[in-house]
């Protein structure tokens, strides 16, 4: 690990001392859990990192409390103790069968590291590599690995909780659904405030039979995720907005909006602002389409209705289109318009075509199916991320890893302090980064 502090550079040893696999503290029998549409096509993504970060010392303490919460919350939340499996039929489902079951704890040391030095708005990509587990690890290799990976590293002032989640199991919500229960039980429940729902044939139970692709390399990942040799070289930071920056954003794209005209979102407006500054830094020309990739939360969505504990991947990506000349040649409500338009029209019956289309021609995701010079966001500021307290306070910062970044991902978090404010983790082909940098429009500056 490399920490760079101004012009200083040092080499920082992350030493593993110890690994276990932490089983549900009750015996379940054999319970299994289909993988369905909203699921499946995930599998050749990869593992969904997350990083949340403490200051504190007692380390053993600490430790042995995530591993007795986790046996406890694992005893609801069970398909992440499983491992994934195929039917007679050979479609894939998750099977936990008190044999090959458990979630994977790695503990570690970083003597020299400190939580700051972890919480910079930008630290090098290979750093996560030390501190986040299943790095360049696919979700179809859930066959053979844990669903759940984490690691506990003790830092010179803290405790890094590096956790990798097998995406083909659950996406955004579900994520933070659980990191929250786990805390609960760690700060003394006895059980989970809010029970996880995992009949997902109730959201769409339709079984598809995939052609598998063999397990990649770790080098077809760094194609995909950036090195000089291989591919683009990626930058990924951290953009801080402030309540009163986002508020600014949202004028600006409502200024001109009627009475009786639906007002922009937060998320509308902020996505244009992203969308047009990541146009702008890639010195797109006026012809060059470009594409703003979300993924939408579909609970809500389908028919009937899945509750807000629904356990599992009920997202789906909406796409919307056009030439960066249009985007950036017209004030920003034009941008804001189409989101607004793509976000509302996507109603039951869109996400009911969309299913069965590829439910008639299976299409195992890629990075490059988000689109051409594309912004995709994922991850949302309504996710409780700064709640996970495990018993020692809330977490110093949280932010993704590096698995599944590609030229134009962002994730929105909250931010630390509450309220409107909005982290903005991009990852971008490192010139346009630098340009992104010293873009006075982006940053807001007067």
């Amino acid at each position: 690990m490399v920490v760079e502090n101004g012009s200083e550079k040092r080499a920082m040893k992350v030493k593993m001392i110890n690994k276990t696999t932490v089983l549900p503290n009750k015996k379940l029998g054999r319970q299994e859990c289909p993988l369905v549409t909203f699921d499946l096509p995930y599998v050749t993504f990869y593992y969904n990192q997350k990083l949340l970060l403490y200051k504190g010392d007692d380390f053993e303490e600490k430790v042995a409390k995530l591993k007795e919460g986790l046996g406890v919350v694992l005893k609801e939340f069970y398909p992440l103790a499983g491992r994934l499996g195929k039917d007679e039929e050979g479609v894939l489902r998750v099977v936990c069968d008190n044999e090959n079951i458990g979630v994977e704890v790695v503990e570690a040391i970083a003597e020299e590291v400190t939580v700051a030095d972890l919480a910079e708005d930008e630290i090098p990509r290979s750093d996560f590599q030390e501190i986040v587990p299943y790095t360049g690890i696919m979700n179809l290799e859930g066959l053979h690995r844990p669903l759940l990976a984490v690691q506990l590293t003790k830092l010179k002032d803290g405790l890094a909780i590096g956790c990798a989640f097998n995406h083909a199991v659950l996406d955004g919500n579900s994520t933070w659904h659980f990191m929250t229960s786990w805390s609960e039980i760690c700060c003394g429940a006895t059980e989970v405030s809010v029970q996880p729902f995992h009949d997902r044939t109730k959201a769409r139970g339709t079984r598809v039979k995939l052609d598998l692709p063999e397990l990649t390399t770790n080098e077809d990942m760094v194609k995909a995720n950036g090195d000089a040799k291989l591919g683009p070289q990626l930058r990924e930071k951290i953009f801080r907005f402030s309540e009163s920056a986002i508020d600014k954003i949202k004028s600006v794209v409502n200024s001109k909006v009627s009475n009786g005209t639906k007002p922009y979102s937060t998320f509308q407006s902020l996505g244009v602002h992203i969308w047009r500054a990541v146009s702008r830094a890639r010195h797109l020309k006026p012809k060059d389409i470009t594409v703003f990739t979300i993924f939408i939360d579909c609970r809500k969505r389908v028919e009937p209705p899945m509750p807000d504990n629904y356990f599992g991947n009920l997202i789906q990506a909406v796409f919307t289109v056009t030439a960066a000349g249009l985007l950036l040649g017209n004030p920003p409500e034009f941008g804001a318009s189409m989101l607004q338009k793509v976000i509302e029209s996507h109603d039951w019956k869109a996400i009911d075509e969309r299913s069965k289309q590829w439910e008639s021609a299976p299409m195992l995701f890629q990075f490059k199916d988000a689109g051409i010079n594309c912004v995709a966001v994922g991850s949302s500021p309504r996710f409780e991320i700064y709640n996970v307290d495990f018993g020692w306070g809330k977490p110093e910062t949280v932010r993704s890893g590096s698995n599944n970044k590609f030229d134009g991902m962002v994730y929105l978090y909250r931010g630390k302090d509450g309220g409107r404010r909005v982290d903005v983790e991009m990852t971008l082909e490192a010139n346009a980064m630098e340009i992104l940098e010293k873009d006075e429009e982006f940053l807001l500056v007067v």
